[in-house]
């Protein structure tokens, strides 16, 4: 089992049995959704196929709790990340539950409660947007307004990352509960979809052992984005190749392996995750 930086923070405050009211709902979202080494194992694999060197400055955008961010600074002394977010509260407990327990090294880091289309401080190598969170910008204006700003904001040989997800089931109305092994379950819940305008309003809540459940812990109100649409923004905010890694298949044949690899076609999944990649 992959040793996950974030669910080892998280165990040393789970303490006895979780229950709605006992549980701290940042802690369940990164043991439920949060994979950060693997991720940032990733962003720094692909930077290196690009361009035949480390990549040292990172920049989480929409970080919330700013996991990746500590996840990227805690490689060693020489690498440093800033990460955006406008809600001060993840930011407020990122600090003091993922970045200050790192100690001296969590000077290297930089929170900034601001607007994600707000440029860097110093021009990152990697720059993301995880979790599909970049799909509040509903509108192609906006979202093209944001892509040239995260290119335009880039160092000259930095790259772009964006995760997305689809399939059939990602625009049917569905409850999907995930039992985990810290005595709680994860649960998603597609809520409602417009097929014209492709808006969804997605929900994440949590139910443990004892009956209990926090509902409505996070609520998004989202455009779904199709590959398709999203590599042509790309290309057309100046990025000059955009790279689709796709998730394989498990050995059980219904869910991903969490190895990524290029792809022109992909797999007509039911529900399917990828990356886009896209190069300055």
């Amino acid at each position: 089992m992959t040793k996950i930086f974030g669910q080892e923070l998280s165990k040393r405050r789970i303490i006895g049995k979780l229950t709605a009211k006992k549980a701290d709902k940042y802690d369940l979202y990164q043991l439920s959704v949060q994979s950060p080494e693997p991720d940032i194992d990733f962003l720094s694999r692909i930077y290196r196929k690009a361009r035949g060197k480390k990549a040292k400055h990172f920049r989480e955008d929409f970080c919330g709790t700013c996991l990746l961010t500590a996840t990227w600074i805690n490689q060693g002394k020489d690498y440093t990340a800033e990460s955006y977010d406008i809600d001060p509260e993840p930011l407020k407990w990122g600090y003091e539950n993922n970045l200050k327990p790192l100690g001296k090294s969590a000077s290297r880091a930089v929170q900034c409660q601001a607007d994600v289309r707000e440029p860097s401080i110093i021009k990152p190598d990697v720059r993301c947007a995880q979790n599909f969170s970049y799909w509040i910008f509903k509108k192609r204006r906006e979202m093209l307004i944001y892509f040239k700003n995260c290119r335009n904001d880039l160092a000259k040989k930095g790259i772009f990352v964006i995760d997305i997800h689809g399939g059939p089931e990602a625009i049917t109305y569905m409850e999907e509960e995930t039992e985990l092994e810290h005595g709680f379950s994860y649960v998603w819940d597609q809520v409602e979809f417009w097929p014209v305008t492709s808006e969804a309003k997605m929900k994440i809540h949590f139910r443990f052992e004892d009956g209990s459940e926090l509902k409505n812990a996070f609520t998004y109100s989202w455009r779904v984005w199709t590959i398709p649409e999203l590599t042509e923004l790309l290309h057309e905010a100046g990025f000059k190749r955009v790279d689709c890694y796709w998730e394989g298949t498990a050995e059980d044949g219904e869910s991903g392996n969490g190895v990524f690899k290029v792809t022109r076609k992909g797999t007509n999944d039911l529900s399917w995750v990828a990356y886009l990649v896209a190069i300055k």
